[in-house]
Protein backbone atom coordinates (compact mmCIF):
# COMPACT_ATOMS: atom_id res chain seq x y z
CA UNK A 1 0.00 0.00 0.00
CA UNK A 2 1.18 3.43 -1.48
CA UNK A 3 2.09 6.28 1.13
CA UNK A 4 0.27 9.50 0.07
CA UNK A 5 1.86 12.87 1.63
CA UNK A 6 -0.95 15.35 1.90
CA UNK A 7 0.94 18.82 1.51
CA UNK A 8 -0.63 22.15 2.11
CA UNK A 9 0.20 24.99 0.47
CA UNK A 10 2.54 27.27 2.03
CA UNK A 11 1.17 30.58 3.61
CA UNK A 12 -0.17 33.40 1.36
CA UNK A 13 -1.17 37.02 1.83
CA UNK A 14 -4.56 35.96 2.35
CA UNK A 15 -4.15 33.41 4.66
CA UNK A 16 -2.01 35.96 6.93
CA UNK A 17 -4.93 38.82 6.52
CA UNK A 18 -7.49 36.45 7.09
CA UNK A 19 -8.99 36.42 3.86
CA UNK A 20 -11.03 33.34 2.25
CA UNK A 21 -9.10 33.17 -0.99
CA UNK A 22 -10.97 30.38 -2.54
CA UNK A 23 -10.35 29.72 -5.68
CA UNK A 24 -9.45 33.79 -6.58
CA UNK A 25 -6.46 33.62 -9.39
CA UNK A 26 -3.33 35.22 -8.94
CA UNK A 27 -2.70 34.35 -4.86
CA UNK A 28 0.41 33.45 -4.11
CA UNK A 29 3.15 32.24 -1.35
CA UNK A 30 4.08 35.32 1.21
CA UNK A 31 7.67 35.64 1.91
CA UNK A 32 6.61 33.47 4.73
CA UNK A 33 5.26 31.00 2.53
CA UNK A 34 7.86 30.67 0.16
CA UNK A 35 10.94 30.48 3.18
CA UNK A 36 8.33 27.27 4.54
CA UNK A 37 7.93 25.43 1.32
CA UNK A 38 12.01 25.43 0.74
CA UNK A 39 11.83 24.14 3.79
CA UNK A 40 9.39 21.71 3.36
CA UNK A 41 10.94 20.31 0.35
CA UNK A 42 14.69 19.99 2.08
CA UNK A 43 13.58 18.56 4.41
CA UNK A 44 11.26 15.61 2.51
CA UNK A 45 14.22 15.10 0.00
CA UNK A 46 15.28 11.94 1.16
CA UNK A 47 11.85 10.56 0.96
CA UNK A 48 11.73 9.09 -2.96
CA UNK A 49 8.43 10.92 -4.21
CA UNK A 50 6.71 8.66 -7.25
CA UNK A 51 4.55 11.05 -7.88
CA UNK A 52 3.89 15.30 -7.35
CA UNK A 53 0.20 15.93 -7.81
CA UNK A 54 -1.61 19.59 -7.32
CA UNK A 55 -3.87 21.47 -7.35
CA UNK A 56 -4.22 24.21 -10.15
CA UNK A 57 -4.22 27.23 -7.99
CA UNK A 58 -1.22 28.86 -7.95
CA UNK A 59 0.13 28.82 -4.30
CA UNK A 60 -0.13 24.69 -4.59
CA UNK A 61 1.63 25.01 -7.96
CA UNK A 62 4.13 26.58 -5.97
CA UNK A 63 4.60 24.37 -3.06
CA UNK A 64 4.83 21.33 -5.46
CA UNK A 65 7.75 23.00 -7.63
CA UNK A 66 9.39 23.48 -4.25
CA UNK A 67 9.48 19.72 -3.30
CA UNK A 68 10.60 18.77 -6.53
CA UNK A 69 13.45 21.14 -7.05
CA UNK A 70 14.83 20.21 -3.84
CA UNK A 71 15.73 16.68 -4.94
CA UNK A 72 17.43 14.59 -7.15
CA UNK A 73 15.58 12.41 -9.37
CA UNK A 74 12.12 11.60 -9.28
CA UNK A 75 9.69 12.92 -10.80
CA UNK A 76 10.23 15.46 -13.94
CA UNK A 77 6.86 17.55 -13.43
CA UNK A 78 4.07 18.11 -11.25
CA UNK A 79 1.02 16.90 -12.27
CA UNK A 80 -2.55 18.66 -12.02
CA UNK A 81 -5.57 17.54 -10.87
CA UNK A 82 -8.51 19.44 -10.91
CA UNK A 83 -10.31 17.66 -8.02
CA UNK A 84 -7.48 18.96 -5.51
CA UNK A 85 -8.57 22.48 -6.00
CA UNK A 86 -10.11 24.30 -3.32
CA UNK A 87 -13.83 24.37 -2.31
CA UNK A 88 -15.97 26.56 -4.48
CA UNK A 89 -16.98 29.41 -1.37
CA UNK A 90 -18.28 30.84 -4.04
CA UNK A 91 -20.42 34.50 -2.67
CA UNK A 92 -18.07 34.07 0.32
CA UNK A 93 -14.91 34.22 -1.65
CA UNK A 94 -12.63 36.72 -0.84
CA UNK A 95 -14.31 38.17 2.10
CA UNK A 96 -12.37 38.52 5.67
CA UNK A 97 -12.94 35.51 7.97
CA UNK A 98 -14.01 38.07 10.88
CA UNK A 99 -16.78 39.17 8.40
CA UNK A 100 -18.25 35.61 7.57
CA UNK A 101 -18.79 34.73 11.04
CA UNK A 102 -21.71 36.94 11.34
CA UNK A 103 -22.98 35.38 8.05
CA UNK A 104 -25.72 33.17 8.85
CA UNK A 105 -24.30 30.18 7.32
CA UNK A 106 -21.33 30.22 9.23
CA UNK A 107 -22.49 28.02 12.52
CA UNK A 108 -23.87 25.13 9.72
CA UNK A 109 -20.42 25.42 8.11
CA UNK A 110 -18.84 25.18 12.24
CA UNK A 111 -21.11 22.50 13.64
CA UNK A 112 -22.72 20.77 10.59
CA UNK A 113 -20.66 21.00 7.78
CA UNK A 114 -21.68 17.72 5.41
CA UNK A 115 -24.98 19.98 4.94
CA UNK A 116 -23.60 23.23 4.15
CA UNK A 117 -23.43 24.49 0.77
CA UNK A 118 -21.59 27.92 0.37
CA UNK A 119 -23.92 30.29 -1.81
CA UNK A 120 -23.05 30.37 -5.73
CA UNK A 121 -20.78 27.77 -4.81
CA UNK A 122 -19.85 24.26 -3.86
CA UNK A 123 -21.29 21.99 -1.12
CA UNK A 124 -18.35 20.68 1.57
CA UNK A 125 -19.67 17.54 0.84
CA UNK A 126 -19.14 17.62 -2.67
CA UNK A 127 -15.70 19.04 -2.38
CA UNK A 128 -14.98 15.83 0.39
CA UNK A 129 -16.33 13.54 -2.73
CA UNK A 130 -13.90 14.80 -5.22
CA UNK A 131 -10.61 14.96 -3.32
CA UNK A 132 -11.46 11.52 -2.22
CA UNK A 133 -12.25 10.09 -5.52
CA UNK A 134 -8.82 11.69 -6.69
CA UNK A 135 -6.54 10.41 -3.56
CA UNK A 136 -8.40 6.88 -4.03
CA UNK A 137 -8.07 6.61 -7.73
CA UNK A 138 -4.11 8.02 -7.84
CA UNK A 139 -3.27 5.77 -5.25
CA UNK A 140 -4.38 2.72 -7.09
CA UNK A 141 -2.60 4.10 -10.00
CA UNK A 142 0.55 4.67 -8.69
CA UNK A 143 0.26 1.23 -6.74
CA UNK A 144 0.31 -0.37 -10.17
CA UNK A 145 3.15 1.28 -11.56
CA UNK A 146 5.43 1.96 -8.44
CA UNK A 147 4.52 -0.60 -6.04
CA UNK A 148 3.06 -1.46 -2.46
CA UNK A 149 5.72 1.10 -0.92
CA UNK A 150 5.58 3.81 -3.20
CA UNK A 151 5.38 7.23 -1.94
CA UNK A 152 3.57 10.20 -3.91
CA UNK A 153 2.28 13.56 -2.74
CA UNK A 154 -0.77 15.36 -3.26
CA UNK A 155 -0.50 18.91 -2.55
CA UNK A 156 -4.04 20.81 -2.19
CA UNK A 157 -5.71 22.87 0.92
CA UNK A 158 -6.86 22.93 4.35
CA UNK A 159 -10.20 22.06 4.00
CA UNK A 160 -9.46 19.71 1.54
CA UNK A 161 -6.77 18.11 3.15
CA UNK A 162 -9.05 17.95 6.26
CA UNK A 163 -11.81 16.32 4.77
CA UNK A 164 -9.51 13.37 3.39
CA UNK A 165 -7.85 12.85 6.77
CA UNK A 166 -11.43 12.87 8.12
CA UNK A 167 -12.33 9.66 6.21
CA UNK A 168 -9.08 7.98 7.12
CA UNK A 169 -9.61 8.67 10.24
CA UNK A 170 -13.32 7.34 10.73
CA UNK A 171 -14.62 10.77 11.19
CA UNK A 172 -18.17 11.82 9.70
CA UNK A 173 -17.40 15.08 7.48
CA UNK A 174 -19.43 16.66 10.70
CA UNK A 175 -16.43 16.07 12.53
CA UNK A 176 -13.87 17.61 10.19
CA UNK A 177 -13.68 21.05 11.75
CA UNK A 178 -12.10 19.21 14.67
CA UNK A 179 -8.86 18.81 12.57
CA UNK A 180 -6.13 21.44 11.94
CA UNK A 181 -3.99 21.28 9.29
CA UNK A 182 -1.60 24.20 9.05
CA UNK A 183 0.23 25.82 5.71
CA UNK A 184 3.00 23.75 4.76
CA UNK A 185 1.92 20.71 6.55
CA UNK A 186 2.22 17.56 6.10
CA UNK A 187 -0.29 14.61 6.90
CA UNK A 188 0.35 11.20 5.49
CA UNK A 189 -1.92 8.50 4.89
CA UNK A 190 -2.02 4.40 3.67
CA UNK A 191 -4.96 2.75 2.17
CA UNK A 192 -4.92 -1.06 2.90
CA UNK A 193 -7.43 -3.56 1.78
CA UNK A 194 -9.11 -3.35 4.77
CA UNK A 195 -8.76 0.36 5.97
CA UNK A 196 -6.52 3.32 5.59
CA UNK A 197 -4.00 3.98 8.03
CA UNK A 198 -3.07 7.77 9.27
CA UNK A 199 0.63 8.05 10.05
CA UNK A 200 0.99 11.64 9.99
CA UNK A 201 -1.31 14.18 10.93
CA UNK A 202 -0.45 18.03 10.43
CA UNK A 203 3.64 17.72 10.22
CA UNK A 204 5.38 20.65 10.48
CA UNK A 205 8.94 19.79 11.62
CA UNK A 206 9.09 16.16 12.38
CA UNK A 207 11.63 13.47 11.70
CA UNK A 208 10.46 11.90 8.18
CA UNK A 209 12.10 8.57 8.53
CA UNK A 210 9.04 6.63 8.98
CA UNK A 211 8.19 7.61 5.44
CA UNK A 212 10.80 5.80 4.00
CA UNK A 213 9.97 2.56 1.89
CA UNK A 214 11.46 -0.37 3.83
CA UNK A 215 14.63 -1.57 2.35
CA UNK A 216 14.95 -4.28 -0.21
CA UNK A 217 15.15 -8.03 1.54
CA UNK A 218 13.90 -6.30 5.14
CA UNK A 219 11.04 -8.07 6.72
CA UNK A 220 8.55 -5.16 6.52
CA UNK A 221 5.24 -6.47 5.25
CA UNK A 222 2.58 -4.17 4.34
CA UNK A 223 -1.21 -5.50 5.88
CA UNK A 224 -4.41 -4.34 6.82
CA UNK A 225 -4.11 -5.41 10.63
CA UNK A 226 -3.33 -2.48 13.08
CA UNK A 227 -0.77 -3.93 15.21
CA UNK A 228 -2.35 -4.68 19.00
CA UNK A 229 -1.22 -2.94 21.59
CA UNK A 230 0.35 -0.38 19.65
CA UNK A 231 4.04 -1.80 18.09
CA UNK A 232 7.32 -0.23 18.04
CA UNK A 233 6.76 2.34 15.83
CA UNK A 234 9.40 3.37 13.36
CA UNK A 235 12.43 1.86 12.96
CA UNK A 236 15.45 3.99 14.78
CA UNK A 237 17.68 4.84 11.71
CA UNK A 238 20.56 4.30 14.36
CA UNK A 239 19.49 0.58 14.27
CA UNK A 240 21.39 0.02 10.92
CA UNK A 241 24.14 2.04 11.99
CA UNK A 242 27.65 -0.42 11.53
CA UNK A 243 28.46 -1.44 15.48
CA UNK A 244 32.34 -1.31 16.74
Amino acid sequence: MPTVLLVRHGRTAANASGLLAGRTPGVVLDDTGSAQVSALGARLSPVPLARVVASPLERCQQTAAALLAAREGGPEQVLTDERLSECDYGGWTNRPIKELTKEPGWALVQGHPSAAVFPDGESLRSMAARALDAVREIDAEVLAEHGEHAVWAAVSHGDVIKAVLADALGMHLDSFQRLVVDPASVSAVRYSPLRPFAVRVNDTGGDVSALLPPPPGSDAADSSDAVVGGGAGAADPADDAPRG
